[in-house]
This record gives C-alpha cells, structure tokens and sequence, in this order.
C-alpha cells in the first residue's frame, strides 16, 4: 500500500479531498487528516473495528484512549453522559481548538476508544478540514496522532507519509499545524464526582492553567508530570513516561554561555561534532556542534517549530539533539512536558 496525498488549495481541491476522506471513513477505514495541532489518524468513533486499526497501524497500546474529535457542541454532548456547566463556559470560550475535555462516556462509544475506562476525552479541533470531513460524515472521529507509537508527532503530511506512508491509503495535506503540540487534556469529572473538586490538567498544552482558570472563574489543578502503569488504563494520552520521541538521543540543558554548554557536554561524554542543537536564547558561535537552528524565544513559536525540527534532525542522521530547556514559565509548560517525555 502507497498512501494517495490529497491537496487543498483550493476550494475545489478541499472539498474533493473531503468526500474522498469521508468516503473511505464511512467504509471503516483509517485516514490522515490535518488539525491545527498534530495531524491525526482518523477512523469513525463509533466503530470498534474501525478504531482498532488505529491501535493496529500505529502499534499503540490497548491501555492509552484516543481523543474523539467532533464538529460542534451538539455532537459533543452525544458523546458524553454529563455535560456540567463548566464545559459550556470552556467550550463557549476555547473551541474550536486546541482543547480535550474529559467527562463520563456514553454507552456508544466503544472501549477500545477509552481504553476500556469510564471517561472519553472530546474536542472540536480548529482546522477547517477535519471539520469538514466530521460534517461530512455526520459521526465523530477517533484521532490520535499520525505517527508510529511513542515516535515524534506529524506537522504536515510529509512526516506522515514517511512514517506511515506504507500502512494507510490517504493523507490530505492540509499545510503546516499552526499550534503545532497536543491539545491540553483537562478532566472535568473532578466536578461531576464531588461537585467541589477542581477540574485537572492531564496533559498540558498551549491552553494553559491559567487561562482555563480565568474562564471557568476557580482553581484549575495542574499535574505533574509522571509515569503511568504500564498496563492499567490511561486517563488520558500523553501519560506515557516516554513518549513523542526522536530517533536521536535528546538531551535538555540549560547553559549560562558556551563555556558552560562545552563543559556539561565533556561531563555528559557527548562529542559536540554529533549534536544537533535547538537553541532559543543563548546561542553558541563557535562550537564544532553538527547544527545549530534557532526558534525564537517566544513559546507559541517554539511549540509551532519544535517538532519539525526533530523530525529534521532525525532526517539528517542526528546522533544527539541538544535543546535549550524552556523557561519555567506557565506558557511553556507544555513544551517543557513534551521534551521531558522524549528523553531516553
């Protein structure tokens, strides 16, 4: 199998390519779709089948939930058996985009979407086409990202078709994601089981603690980030201990010059000749590092670029990456989790 890459841009374009990706859902079958945070994997929701071809192609373990993904509130509240106030107020305030709210599921979705848990995570992504292809069928889409398990997630269609080109037979090319990391997953049921707990960030993302706090008018409970069992099922993706990976090994130090930086690499017994290094605010001139590229210190710049550039330093043959640890700022929280989990 040889994956068909579908253009879109142009209206007739966009629409041939989705009733060309709606056909094939509708048939039970697995597409690559573009949102404005990774590109997903897509298969009905509601298809038990169907979503096991998800879990098949990526090699992705039967205890980690996949995201439904919907085109309105209304769809949303199918999906879920509570809808609290606070969900209308972070809808209202946050979809379209880049938000997973986890709530009770109902008896239509199947287990192998939550991993067998009582809770489903939905959101109601941003990018015009997979709205479309949603609108289009008139059902959910089970999409996590479109990439092998555990490996660094796709920002537009070519990283897709080199890590799954081989296993899925259509990838609409939608341009480059625009946010560029995972949504934020926040668990609502804290609410629904004590009617006073505060809602919990499972996986953070560019919609921070703060800004949901702001929304909802309370406490807003951050996690930290940790390891998950190995077997037991996930509250939600992005809880694996290692997880959106390159192929390299990755490295994240701080440094104060580069003196400091060519001291911890002789400690930590890295040649600088074999790091590629991503680097934000101090910038070395004149170390022998294999490549040096620069995103701008600013953190919705950083999450667009950072995986592109981690696929690119895999494609160059990198044997280390070295970034620049993020500030320990709430807006970079999300780019600090991700960089943490890639570490081996």
């Amino acid at each position: 199998m040889t994956a068909e890459i579908l253009p879109t841009h142009t209206p007739a374009l966009f629409q041939a390519a989705v009733k060309r990706a709606a056909e094939l859902v509708r048939a039970g079958e697995v597409v690559a779709l573009p949102t404005e945070t990774v590109y997903g994997l897509a298969a009905n929701a509601l298809d038990e089948k169907a979503v096991a071809k998800i879990f098949q192609i990526k090699g992705r373990p039967a205890n980690n939930p996949i995201i439904v993904h919907v085109a309105s509130v209304e769809m949303a509240k199918h999906c879920v058996a509570d809808w609290p106030a606070d969900a209308n107020k972070l809808a209202k305030a946050f979809w379209p985009g880049p938000l997973t709210l986890v709530l009770p599921r109902t008896k239509e979705i199947p287990d192998i979407v939550t991993a067998g848990g009582p809770t489903v995570g939905v959101r109601w992504p941003g990018h015009p086409l997979i709205q479309a292809v949603i609108r289009e069928c008139g059902f959910p889409l089970a999409a996590p990202s479109a990439n092998l398990s555990s490996q660094v997630s796709p920002t537009n269609a070519g990283h897709v078709r080199k890590q799954l080109g081989g296993k899925i037979s259509l990838i609409i090319d939608g341009g480059q994601s625009q946010v560029g990391i995972e949504s934020t997953v926040l668990d609502l049921t804290p609410l629904l089981r004590a009617r006073t707990g505060p809602p919990e960030i499972l996986r953070p993302g560019m919609i921070h603690a703060e800004s949901l706090a702001a929304v909802r008018g309370g406490e807003i409970q951050s996690l930290k980030s940790k390891a998950q069992g190995s077997h037991s099922p996930l509250p939600s993706p992005g809880r694996l201990k290692r997880h959106y990976a390159p192929k390299a090994k990755l490295l994240v130090l701080n440094w104060n010059d580069e003196t400091d930086l060519k001291a911890q690499l002789a400690a930590l017994r890295v040649a600088p000749g074999t790091c590629h290094l991503i680097a934000h605010t101090r910038i070395p001139s004149s170390l022998p590092l294999a490549n040096v590229c620069v995103i701008p210190h600013d953190a919705e710049a950083f999450a667009r670029a950072i995986y592109a550039e981690l696929h690119r330093c895999d494609e160059a043959g990198a044997e280390w990456i070295v970034v620049e640890a993020p500030p320990d700022l709430p807006e970079w929280s999300a780019i600090a989790d991700r960089l943490q989990r890639a570490i081996r």
